[in-house]
């Protein structure tokens, strides 16, 4: 069985979503598991993936960087597909784990996508270190402590974190550092 996986980082990218989903389709996908959240986020769709493939199963995605976020994140998932019998496909990469050569490219493309992330957040860094020095950079807008008021009252109410963060859109992380804040306060 094809097994697909679709990931976005935000929201925001709902038509890149729906072409991966789209793409996946189109080659005979029979079950989706997929997600919008950050790389560094966790992914519990991709944890169900994982569990959900049987032995003669391969996990489809469309591109590299919509699944793994480094090069041992990418072993780490491939390790675990092997130990149940499976294998991957990354369809705009042409690869197919289910062959010796087929790893050792992932691997290889791994790597280098590792290498290319840093390079970009290194670049990243430097152009917002700039930008501050120039007084042009302000931030993002601190979104979840300007919910700060909504947070202390739902968990007034009995509302836990987890729930009380995706009510407000927040992260959980958030939540307790609000409600960390006021208990020292």
């Amino acid at each position: 069985m094809k097994v697909g996986y679709a990931r976005t980082s935000t929201l925001d990218q709902e038509a890149g979503f729906e072409a991966q989903l789209r793409e996946l389709k189109e080659i005979g996908c029979e079950k989706f598991f997929k997600e919008q959240v950050s790389s560094v986020g966790e992914r519990e769709q991709l944890d169900g993936a994982i569990d959900f493939i049987r032995e003669g199963d391969a996990l489809v995605v469309t591109k590299l960087d919509r699944l793994a976020r480094s090069t041992a994140h990418l072993v780490q998932i491939t390790d675990a597909l092997e130990a149940k019998g499976a294998c991957m496909h990354i369809l705009n990469l042409g690869i197919d784990t289910s062959t010796p050569t087929g790893t050792l490219m992932l691997t290889m493309l791994g790597a280098i996508a590792q290498f290319e992330r840093e390079i970009m957040l290194e670049r990243q860094k430097e152009g917002i270190a700039k930008a501050k020095a120039e007084g042009r950079y302000k931030g993002r807008k601190p979104t979840a402590r300007a919910k700060t008021d909504d947070v202390l009252q739902l968990k007034k109410e009995g509302v836990g974190a987890t729930a009380i963060a995706k009510r407000l859109g927040i992260g959980r992380a958030s939540v307790y550092r609000i409600l960390g804040a006021k208990k020292a306060a």
